[in-house]
């Protein structure tokens, strides 16, 4: 089972100004795509070549490096292009809507949370809304490309919302600035996908 770099199913300039449509096209067309790449030379007439991704996740701590890092890159990418979409700001549905009120307190509050694993995750990496499987909501964050389905994971538990906060995720418009882009990032995700898969 070969993985396929995923389109994006928008083009690059839609996201603008909040994300620019330079960082996008290299962001998907040579990252998400190397980790495609490399991923699928990593499992090559192994035993994992017949296995979801989620079950190599589960069991990550005893592969190598190549397979962690590519299999995250890929996975972590391919939902990212969905958690944000054009035309955003829609009403949230009401089951994630009191989720969030539940555990936060309000969405402002977890947007604020949010914000803060993003912008104190030291280096590269990722934060994340995750459901547990008592289905309550938590905020985390991971180093690289690693994620929360994985068997390495502080918390563990299913990503329903994930921000890249790797340079390259920013850099060409925001530079240093994470936390701007941080607060970019909350004009453009795609409230639908968050709540479908909560709602999974």
């Amino acid at each position: 089972m070969a993985y396929k770099l995923p389109d994006l199913g928008y083009d690059y300039s839609a996201l603008e100004p909040h994300i620019d449509a330079r960082t996008m096209e290299i962001h998907h067309t040579k990252h998400h795509a190397a980790y495609t790449s490399k991923l699928n030379d990593a499992v090559e007439n192994t035993d994992l070549a017949n296995k979801s991704i989620e079950e190599i996740f589960a069991g990550v701590s005893k592969l190598s490096p190549a397979v962690r890092n590519n299999g995250g890159g890929f996975y972590n990418h391919k939902l990212f292009w969905e958690w944000i979409a054009p035309g955003s700001g829609k009403e949230m549905d009401a089951n994630l809507k009191a989720a969030i009120d539940k555990a936060f307190g309000s969405l402002d509050k977890f947007k604020e949370e949010f914000s803060n694993a993003a912008a104190t995750r030291f280096g590269s990496g990722w934060a994340w809304l995750v459901k547990l499987d008592n289905g309550d909501l938590v905020v985390t964050s991971t180093p690289n490309q690693d994620n929360p389905l994985m068997d390495v994971a502080d918390v563990k538990g299913k990503p329903i919302l994930g921000l890249d906060v790797w340079e390259h995720a920013y850099y060409l418009n925001y530079q240093n600035r994470r936390p701007d882009y941080i607060s970019a990032f909350w004009n453009v995700v795609n409230w639908d996908k968050v709540a479908a898969l909560y709602n999974e």
